[in-house]
């Protein structure tokens, strides 16, 4: 197991070797997350590799990643933990055939051997001497009930369940939270974290992002990509292309076995960087060949 880096220039370097390139600020606000051990909420726009930190931190630190994935309608039965019912109803119905104790049963029924652990709950009891990171996804996608109950795990780092009593961890699980910031996330929670905002990329660090990611792009196709996609997102557009789609784009344009970017090429895999048919239609004629233009260096 890795260790945790012990300054702002060593965290960078870590992310770094594992092909993450951070700004400052963002090296910044994770090592302080590792060494105050809180949790970190980042926010921006979808695609511009929130989610990528904690799995490089993972891979760096050498900790299992538990991710779990929010959604509209997720509980604590899918976030947390839930019983088994359909083995709780077996041992019930073969206890009343041999005429067990009903007491004793009703202990034994809810006893750890019947507990599904979910994604909250295995983070928190995680392996000794090897706490892992935990990833809560798009937390702006939950219902606000949900995100109240999170304020017990993300202060104390534990959970109550009734039948059990309450589970702390040994050692706090490194947690980074994502928000895609569909809606705000509370005051209450957002105390209980670091934060972080996550901007799109300035040219400089999406440029070597892009060459540290596919290093097999052709120079000029790799820094007109980039030149492109810079100029795209000024654009008044419904959702511009995060760092994910210029890396998709890339990859996309190397199939075809691009090396120049034209207004054929442009348009052909428009889908692979733009999501939605009304800004693909916008960009499309006029506009592709104006972004090309300003995008392309004068002889």
């Amino acid at each position: 197991m890795s260790r945790i880096p012990d300054s702002i220039d060593a965290t960078a370097a870590l992310l770094e070797a594992h092909d993450y390139v951070a700004d400052r600020s963002l090296a910044t606000s994770i090592f302080l997350t590792l060494r105050l051990g809180r949790p970190l909420l980042m926010e921006g726009e979808a695609g511009v590799g929130k989610t990528e930190v904690a799995k490089v931190l993972a891979t760096a630190l050498d900790r299992d990643l538990i991710r779990l994935q929010c959604y509209e309608g997720l509980d604590v039965a899918s976030a947390v933990y839930e019983w088994n019912h359909a083995r709780q109803m077996m041992e019930i119905r073969l206890a009343e055939a041999g005429r067990a104790d009903r007491a004793a049963l009703d202990r034994d029924i809810y006893s750890d051997r019947f507990l599904l652990r979910r994604p909250l709950l295995r983070a928190l009891e995680g392996t000794p001497g090897r706490a892992p990171v935990l990833l809560i996804d798009e937390l702006d996608r939950t219902d606000e009930p949900f995100e109240a109950y999170l304020l017990e795990v993300l202060s104390d780092f534990q959970v109550t369940i009734p039948e059990l009593g309450t589970i702390r961890a040994a050692e706090p699980p490194i947690v980074i939270v994502t928000s895609n910031r569909t809606r705000e996330i509370h005051d209450a929670l957002k105390r209980r974290c670091l934060y972080h905002w996550v901007d799109y990329p300035t040219r400089e660090r999406e440029h070597a992002i892009l060459v540290r990611k596919i290093p097999q792009a052709p120079a000029a196709l790799a820094d007109a990509i980039v030149d492109f996609v810079q100029r795209l997102r000024g654009l008044e557009l419904y959702k511009p292309p995060g760092v994910a789609e210029t890396l998709d784009w890339a990859r996309a344009l190397i199939a075809l076995d691009r090396d120049t970017l034209d207004a054929e090429a442009v348009e052909l895999t428009l889908g692979t960087l733009l999501k939605y048919q009304d800004d693909i239609g916008s960009v499309r004629g006029d506009t592709t060949r104006r972004l090309l233009a300003d995008a392309t260096p004068s002889p």
